[in-house]
């Protein structure tokens, strides 16, 4: 069996326990109504019986009654009726009461013959016996009329009643069947769907403010689900193309090693020094990779960095002094803006590296002549530091890439001068430190006009 709709439940109770109320109020007034008439009837009985001992008093045994309903009779030793009562009635002519069981009390009794009913009272009368009967027709007519009257105010009272607690159940709940819409529409996969507000003091309401915020956190769960997986899958997908780039980077001097090795085999009579000496530096380019490599390892594991006050003035000054020594034919200059202080907090050798990198950067990609200007600074609360080159630039897919692991900007493999090439991995290495220490980098660049990184970490406050 299908269990009924709540609506329909909450309906059938309140019509029930309505019903019962109904029926105990109908009872409960149909009886009170019965007892006073009953208790009138009685007083009127006592009343002609007391007229009626009177009139036996006086030796004049015959009444005249104004009543319709009342009948009076004497009741003979041998079971014989007469009437006390002068002329003759319709009641009269009904059939008579029976006698009551009890002398001197009121009760109601039968009629000898049909279906009628007396209240009646014997009493004795000398020898004879005194009845005194009122006919309950009137009686039992008021009372029918009552019941009758209960009965049909009572249904209209119950279909009024089931007609607007219907109407009033089906708008109240509305926002049930809404919630339940809702939660169809989650289910199919519309995570954004939200219940309609309600009025916040009723329960429907709060149910909905409560409903919603569930649906939030749930759809928030689910963006961060989604977005974790697509985090993990581009990691997956930068790790394999890591793996397949660091092999082919350490296959370079492993091969060249191999060749100098066999051909110093195959020729004893060679020039062992300068195989050795090639040996040596294929080994020496293995070596840095591996250091590079290890280095962002390290830093992809988020290990803590060693932090102390560093001067990025200092470290710019350094680096352009550097970058004069290396290439004196090109016009390296710093620029300072501002005369602020400026002091971050950080791992000094690696802040240092960073700045390096950036200058090794723009000295090897970057014609001989190149200018070349390092500028620092403090922008809001946070210490700037730029290098900006006059070389030809990269176009905006070059820019998007050009902090990826192993990525060249002429997008090969090897250098253009054989084996004097890098890794690829010293912007990588710059983008890593400086999340590391808490700040960004970015690059801007057009073709022809040429290329500023930017690098931007907070200000150590005292």
């Amino acid at each position: 069996m299908r269990a009924l709709p709540l609506r329909i439940k909450l309906t059938a109770l309140t019509l029930a326990l309505l019903s019962v109320g109904l029926v105990f109020i109908g009872v409960a007034s149909v009886s009170m109504l019965h007892g006073y008439l009953i208790e009138r009837v009685d007083l009127q009985v006592d009343q002609v019986m007391h007229k009626a001992h009177l009139k036996i008093d006086k030796f004049d045994p015959k009444l005249n009654l104004m009543a319709e309903d009342v009948v009076v009779q004497l009741v003979r030793p041998d079971g014989t009726r007469e009437s006390m009562v002068k002329e003759l009635r319709d009641v009269d002519a009904q059939p008579p009461p029976g006698l009551p069981p009890a002398m001197g009390e009121n009760m109601t009794v039968h009629a000898v013959q049909g279906r009628g009913e007396w209240r009646a009272k014997l009493m004795p009368a000398g020898e004879s016996q005194l009845l005194v009967a009122v006919d309950l027709r009137e009686v039992s007519d008021i009372t029918r009329q009552l019941v009758i009257i209960e009965l049909l105010g009572g249904s209209v009272i119950l279909a009024v009643l089931a007609v607007v607690g219907v109407a009033t159940l089906r708008r109240s709940m509305r926002s049930l069947h809404e919630i339940e819409r809702t939660a169809e529409a989650i289910a199919a996969g519309d995570l954004g769907r939200r219940v309609p507000d309600s009025d916040p003091r009723t329960e429907v309401g709060r149910l909905s403010m409560a409903f919603n915020s569930m649906l939030a956190q749930i759809e928030s769960a689910f963006q961060a689900r989604s977005e974790s997986e697509k985090a993990a899958r581009r990691s997956e997908d930068r790790m394999r193309r890591f793996v397949a780039d660091a092999s082919h980077e350490l296959r370079t001097p492993l091969t060249s090693i191999r060749g100098f090795a066999e051909f110093a085999r195959q020729n004893p009579d060679a020039d062992s020094a300068a195989m050795l000496k090639r040996i040596e530096e294929a080994a020496a380019r293995m070596g840095l990779l591996v250091d590079d490599l290890l280095l962002l390892a390290r830093v992809d594991q988020h290990r803590p960095l060693r932090k102390s006050p560093v001067d990025m003035l200092a470290l710019a000054a350094d680096a352009v002094h550097d970058g004069r020594i290396l290439a004196p034919e090109r016009d390296i200059r710093l620029d300072v803006v501002g005369g602020a202080a400026l002091i971050v907090s950080g791992d000094e050798v690696r802040l240092r590296q960073v700045v390096g990198n950036l200058m090794s950067n723009a000295l090897v990609h970057t014609p001989e002549a190149t200018p070349v200007t390092v500028r620092v600074g403090l922008t809001g609360e946070r210490v700037f530091l730029e290098v900006a080159d006059k070389g030809p630039g990269l176009t905006p897919e070059q820019a998007e890439r050009v902090f990826e692991r192993f990525y060249r900007a002429d997008s090969a493999r090897s250098r253009r001068t054989g084996e004097d090439r890098g890794s690829g991995l010293g912007l990588a290495i710059v983008d890593a430190l400086v999340e590391a220490h808490g700040g960004t980098v970015g690059v801007s660049s057009r073709v022809g006009s040429g290329t500023t990184f930017r690098v931007e970490l907070p200000l150590a406050l005292e």
